[in-house]
């Protein structure tokens, strides 16, 4: 019997690009045993998801090159397996969830297909596999999980799509499961449903799992020990506790440093007139009503973050401010002028003033485009604003700001990671230092540390510029940190609406109460007390319901 369920051994991978040899990975060793849940943890570029593709054998040769080491699974190396012994482990024994769920779900397949699709390729009978992709579509939080089965990628939101690639990962209940940032497009109440789901599957099966995650709040949570990467190497490891309490390396508490929750919370101004006032906002999909006569005003300045799980129609507001989508009553007054009235020229022109940085950047950013093309697009359409003499200087600063290297600029999408390509869409935002920025989750992929450079910047823009936002999160620490106040969402109506520090230290609505109970922080201490109270809830629940029956 092998020492450990999983054991990577002196691993090191380097890319060769045109740039030249790029060191991805640079001789790391750890160990996963059953049942057990290791976490990951690091930046955008520390060599996390190089390491998880080397397990899986999903590191294309060439350009990428697996240099030295061992990656044995129950005592077999599987840099030495043949590629049919592989595709026999992939999906039935590791399993591995992806980052982006959108560039993983297949458009034209519905969702129950593809997930059942997993269990048939290993000989599981079609009757078995849609019973189980029906299970674990229920398990995952799916509203209406037999209608869910025939519907289409595109028809469910992110955080819905992430949980559907969670449910195509377990249903051949596998040894070991690789989650790569799993919850990061999650609503707080889902993504501890989810990390419940997870644990009760390893107390079922004896799953190992690797938790890839720049989130301190999920190490805390769900992991028994972790390792930190930075640069391809692993520069400490240990307990969460032990971490958290006692790092000793510079860039681990650099990274505890910068988690977010901490912060003075900002009091908003009163007496102000609004620049934006929201008024009977309606919206329905073919007799579902998303949004039930929304109310809201915003200030130049200020930042407004809107809250709710998913479904609760915090995107659809956004996209109907912007005519990205036609509301079907109510008005939204820019500057005292009624946006919804406008015509296509004349938002052509308004669109100057309001810029959106989207949920997704895979679907947001051009992919035959460069970074450099992605941003100066903006000054290409608006001429005026900045002389084209200054356009590459101007893009290196975009790019230093959010955290990303001037030479970057003619790489394109797909060369970077997820929180890299949102890092992107952040500075095409910036372009046009425009009057009002709707950011739908656009700091969510981020790494801890990037996160609080780009609301360090944000904020600074803010106070600099008067610029305003709308904040659509899930990441309740950061509204914390960032906003003035809070919108409640839930299902197309608002529930609560107030300050910061109402919202957080004395809410009203029982919804608020528990969006906020769901919420990680990076303090194992803190958080397993938060864990003790949810199941203490979850078991008085249970009581109350053997009562009633």
């Amino acid at each position: 019997m092998a020492d450990h369920l999983l054991e990577v051994r002196n691993l090191s991978v380097r890319f060769h690009t045109t740039g030249g040899v790029v060191n991805a990975v640079n001789g790391i060793s750890w160990h996963l045993d059953r049942g057990e849940t290791l976490g990951i943890l690091g930046e955008s570029g520390s060599g996390k998801s190089v390491s998880a593709a080397a397990i899986m054998n999903l590191i294309d040769r060439p350009p990428g090159e697996i240099t030295s080491g061992q990656i044995l699974f129950d005592g077999q190396d599987l840099l030495q397996a043949s590629e049919e012994e592989r595709r026999r482990l992939n999906g039935k024994r590791i399993s591995m969830i992806f980052q982006d769920p959108l560039s993983h779900l297949n458009p034209v397949y519905p969702v129950g297909w593809q997930i059942a699709e997993t269990a048939l390729a290993h000989g599981v009978a079609k009757a078995e596999a849609y019973a189980r992709a029906l299970d674990l579509i229920e398990r995952v939080g799916i509203p209406d999980p037999k209608g869910a089965m025939r519907k289409y990628p595109h028809q469910f939101s992110g955080g819905q799509r992430q949980r559907l690639m969670i449910a195509m990962a377990l249903v051949q209940k596998p040894d070991i499961l690789i989650a790569d940032e799993p919850t990061t497009a999650l609503d707080v109440t889902v993504q501890a449903d989810v990390l419940s789901l997870l644990e009760e599957l390893q107390e079922e099966t004896g799953m190992g799992l690797l938790l890839i995650t720049h989130d301190l709040g999920v190490v805390a949570e769900a992991c028994d020990r972790a390792v930190v990467m930075e640069g391809g190497r692993i520069v400490e490891s240990g307990t969460p506790r032990g971490l958290y309490h006692n790092a000793q390396h510079p860039y681990t508490r650099k990274l505890l440093a910068a988690a977010p929750g901490r912060g003075e919370m900002r009091e908003p101004e009163s007496g102000r007139t609004p620049i934006l006032q929201v008024r009977g906002l309606r919206k329905s999909y073919g007799g579902f009503e998303a949004l039930k006569a929304v109310d809201f005003d915003l200030h130049a300045g200020e930042t407004l973050a809107i809250v709710g799980e998913s479904g609760s129609g915090k995107s659809t507001i956004a996209r109907l401010i912007l005519r990205l989508e036609e509301a079907d009553a109510g008005s939204v007054k820019w500057k005292g002028e009624d946006v919804l009235t406008k015509s296509r020229r004349q938002m052509g022109g308004l669109r100057r003033q309001l810029q959106m940085v989207f949920q997704d950047p895979t679907q947001s950013l051009n992919p035959h485009m460069s970074v450099y093309d992605i941003i100066s697009e903006a000054w290409v359409i608006h001429p005026d604003i900045l002389p084209k003499a200054q356009w590459p200087t101007r893009v290196a600063e975009l790019l230093e700001q959010v955290g990303l290297k001037p030479e970057h600029t003619q790489r394109y999408p797909h060369q970077f990671s997820g929180g890299q390509r949102q890092r992107i869409a952040i500075a095409r935002a910036l372009a046009l230092e425009p009057d009002l920025i709707i950011c739908d989750e656009a700091v969510s992929a981020l790494d801890v540390s990037i996160q609080a450079q780009v609301i360090a910047l944000l904020g600074e823009l803010r106070d600099r510029l008067g610029i305003a936002f709308i904040f659509i999160a899930h990441d309740l620490p950061v509204v914390r940190d960032f906003a003035d106040r809070v919108l409640v969402m839930q299902r197309g109506r608002v529930v609560e609406q107030g300050s910061v520090r109402q919202i957080f230290e004395s809410p009203h609505e029982p919804y608020t109460q528990r969006l906020l109970a769901a919420g990680l922080d990076a303090d194992p201490d803190v958080q397993a007390e938060r864990r003790a109270a949810r199941r203490q809830l979850a078991r008085a629940i249970g009581q109350m319901a053997d009562i009633v029956q």
